[in-house]
């Protein structure tokens, strides 16, 4: 009986250890969310959605409001060619 008891704190070790060096390689959900949210970094002026280029932000206008006028910040913006700012 005395195995099986040093078997399950062993177990329970080695998953205190595992989860401590994951947690140190940044893998957690938080940190995930955390920086997909930072990419996107441009909104829809109608619906609100957030995008992460420009180019995408233009797509998404063109196709879900296509009745509304284009935004002044994507005028200027030609297909196939990336601005970075």
């Amino acid at each position: 009986m005395a195995r099986g008891q040093q078997k399950i704190q062993s177990q329970q070790k080695a998953n205190e250890k595992a989860a401590k060096a994951k947690k140190q390689q940044g893998h957690s959900a938080s940190e995930q969310k955390k920086a997909a949210m930072a990419a996107l970094v441009h909104v829809c002026v109608v619906c609100k959605s957030q995008m992460p280029d420009p180019k995408t932000y233009k797509q998404h206008f063109e196709n879900k409001h296509p009745k509304n006028p284009l935004p002044a910040d994507l005028q200027d913006l030609q297909p196939g060619v990336f601005h970075f700012s």
